[in-house]
C-alpha cells in the first residue's frame, strides 16, 4: 500500500524571491544574479536589516526632497557601533563621499562608500526630533491622517533599533545621505535646499557583519515648508569584501588600516 500524497498550501516559489523587483526601477546597472531584496522606503518611513559583510546597500533619491538617515552597529556586538568623531577626525573630513569609510570606535571599518554620484553626504546634522518636527510642520499622529502621518526621524530610529535590542541610551549620530550642510563665517550649520538630489545614488559596502537601521524622515536642518519627505529606492546586492585594490584601501591611510582591522576580525 502505497502513502497518500500530500500537497503544500504555500508551496515553495520557483524563482528567488523580489516581487516586483523594484530594485529594476532604480539602479538597473546591478547585477541581476547579485540582487537580494530592493524596497521603495516612503518619505518619513524606516526599515532596519542585519546585514552580512560584503553585502552593500545601493541607495536612490527617488524625489528632490530625499533624506536617508543611516545608523550602523556592529552585529557581534552592539555595543560597538559607527563612531561619528573617529570617523571624520581620522580621514581628514567634514563630509562623506566615495573612499570614505565608517569608522567605529574600535578601529574597524563597519561600512564603505564605494560609489556615490553626489560627492557630499552629512554626518553632522542629526536626527529631526518629533516637538521639532511637530512645531514646524503640526500633528498628524496616525490614528487620524495613517500613512499620511508624520513621524520623526529620531521616532523612526527608536522604533527600528528597539527591534535589535537596542534603547534611546544606543542612539547614535546618523549619517544622512543626500544632504549637504554647509558652515556660514560665524560657523553655524546651513542646509543646502537648492542642490538637486534626484536620481542621487550612494552604496554603502558592509566591512562587518552589522545592524543597519534607517529613516526617511526630512533633515532636521531642512526648513523648507510643508512635512513632504522624498522616497527612496533600496536594494540589497552581494558585493564581496574589499579587494586589494578597493578604492577605500588607497582614498586615505587611515581607511586602509580600518579595513585591515576588519579583514583580522573576519579572520578570527
Amino acid at each position: 500500500m502505497t502513502a497518500p500524497l500530500h500537497t503544500l498550501d504555500n508551496p515553495p516559489p520557483t524563482q528567488p524571491i523580489d516581487a516586483p523587483p523594484l530594485w529594476q526601477r532604480f539602479a538597473p546597472e546591478l547585477p541581476a544574479e547579485r540582487v537580494v531584496w530592493s524596497e521603495i522606503v516612503p518619505g518619513g518611513g524606516h526599515w532596519s536589516w542585519r546585514l552580512s559583510r560584503g553585502m552593500a546597500l545601493r541607495f536612490v533619491a527617488l524625489d528632490e526632497r530625499a533624506n536617508c538617515a543611516v545608523v550602523l552597529y556592529a552585529a557581534h556586538d552592539r555595543l560597538e557601533r559607527y563612531n561619528m568623531p573617529d570617523s571624520l577626525k581620522a580621514q581628514h573630513t567634514a563630509h562623506y563621499s566615495t573612499g570614505h569609510v565608517l569608522m567605529s570606535d574600535m578601529g574597524r571599518a563597519l561600512a564603505s562608500f564605494t560609489h556615490d554620484t553626489l560627492g557630499w553626504h552629512d554626518p553632522f546634522g542629526g536626527l529631526l526630533d518629533t516637538p521639532t518636527m511637530e512645531a514646524r510642520h503640526g500633528l498628524q499622529r496616525y490614528e487620524t491622517h495613517r500613512n499620511a502621518m508624520h513621524r520623526s526621524g529620531r521616532d523612526g530610529l527608536l522604533i527600528e533599533t528597539g527591534k535589535h535590542g537596542l534603547t534611546l541610551r544606543d542612539q547614535i549620530a546618523p549619517v544622512n545621505l543626500f544632504s549637504r550642510v554647509t558652515v556660514d563665517e560665524h560657523g553655524r550649520f546651513a542646509f543646502d535646499a537648492e542642490r538637486v538630489v534626484r536620481g542621487g545614488a550612494v552604496e554603502l559596502r558592509m566591512d562587518l557583519d552589522v545592524i543597519v537601521a534607517i529613516s526617511t524622515a526630512p533633515h532636521p536642518l531642512d526648513l523648507r515648508p510643508g512635512y513632504a519627505p522624498g522616497k527612496v529606492g533600496i536594494a540589497a546586492w552581494r558585493r564581496g569584501p574589499a579587494e586589494a585594490d578597493d578604492v577605500c584601501r588607497r582614498h586615505r591611510p587611515e581607511g586602509a588600516r580600518a579595513l585591515h582591522n576588519s579583514d583580522v576580525f573576519a579572520l578570527c
